[in-house]
């Protein structure tokens, strides 16, 4: 069963501005309004704007411009919603077998949320 209304329109994602920067050394996709979970940043406390300059490929309206390697003049204003979050945790088990060797070691990656304010370019 189809819905028509649930169907894929293109006319929907015409107007949207978004941009693909670099943001702790991993590459997002950047709307504005978003939260993303980027890798933790070190000395930053909740509500401080953070500018990054690292902006990659502007769409605008279906208007493409890619950097080389940058594009000049965009930017992303990022405002730090929680400065540090723990994510899930990791195990690592290593066995040997026959050899009564297991060993169980586990980690959480940290990462810092942010709130993307706005996107200039």
């Amino acid at each position: 069963m189809c819905n028509s209304a649930s169907r894929w329109n293109p006319k929907q994602f015409k107007n949207k501005m978004y941009v693909i920067a670099e943001i702790q050394g991993q590459q997002f996709k950047v709307e504005e309004g978003k939260k993303l979970y980027v890798h933790h940043m070190q000395n930053v406390e909740t509500g401080a704007t953070v500018e990054i300059e690292k902006v990659l490929l502007v769409d605008n309206n279906g208007e493409v411009k890619v950097g080389t390697p940058t594009v000049e003049g965009a930017k992303v204003v990022l405002e730090v919603v929680v400065p540090l979050i723990k994510g899930d945790k990791v195990l690592v088990f290593h066995k040997r077998r026959r050899k009564g060797y297991r060993k169980m070691r586990g980690h959480r990656e940290q990462f810092t949320q942010v709130l993307i304010k706005s996107v200039v370019a």
